[in-house]
């Protein structure tokens, strides 16, 4: 076992480095440019939600409520006649992304702390750089791509827009377990 105090620096260094290429693959590479489409009466639609006061939430159309309330006639009604919406409201403002990326650096630290303890309990002080890599690449892409499949699955998630995602849970693993194979202690 190697103790977690002594994976600080690859923890710190690998969410920076992840922190850095999700920049790189959101703001230079376009294949998330087609992740969410144009409503066709954007400002229709957006006049009709501030009027109906629809206040920052998630929401599911039509909703039944409970497990009796599926059985409704009227729900499987409007559930057959369609369209199913499920959407995110949030809240207007100035483009402002501070806290987005401040959450997404912490969570990126979290899935390097968990991948650093599984492989401190699993690996030696004196562990090949390919064992350090399996095992906190196994754990960081775990961490990065699975809870995604979830969206796609429940809440019909376009699954096409899931797996690019899941695919960058690969790259952000790839890159956490290499800079934890060169910085394992010695």
């Amino acid at each position: 076992m190697v103790p977690l105090s002594s994976l600080l620096v690859p923890i710190l260094l690998s969410a920076v480095i992840v922190f850095v290429v999700s920049s790189i693959i959101h703001m230079v590479l376009t294949y998330h440019r087609s992740d969410f489409r144009r409503l066709a009466k954007e400002d229709e639609v957006m006049e009709a939600i501030r009027r109906a006061g629809v206040q920052p939430g998630d929401y599911m159309a039509p909703h039944a409520g409970s497990p009796a309330g599926m059985k409704d006639p009227g729900f499987v009604e409007r559930l057959k006649r369609g369209p199913i919406l499920i959407m995110t409201v949030a809240p207007g403002g100035p483009p402002s992304m501070g806290a987005q990326l401040g959450m997404w650096f912490g969570y990126s630290l979290l899935v390097s702390l968990f991948a650093g303890y599984i492989a401190s309990r699993a690996l030696g002080p004196t562990a090949y750089y390919l064992d350090v890599f399996r095992f906190v690449g196994t754990s960081a892409f775990m961490g990065y791509s699975f809870g995604l499949l979830q969206n796609s699955i429940w809440y019909k998630r376009n699954w096409g827009t899931t797996l690019k995602s899941v695919f960058d849970g690969l790259v952000y693993a790839l890159l956490t377990a290499g800079t934890f194979g060169w910085l394992w202690p010695r």
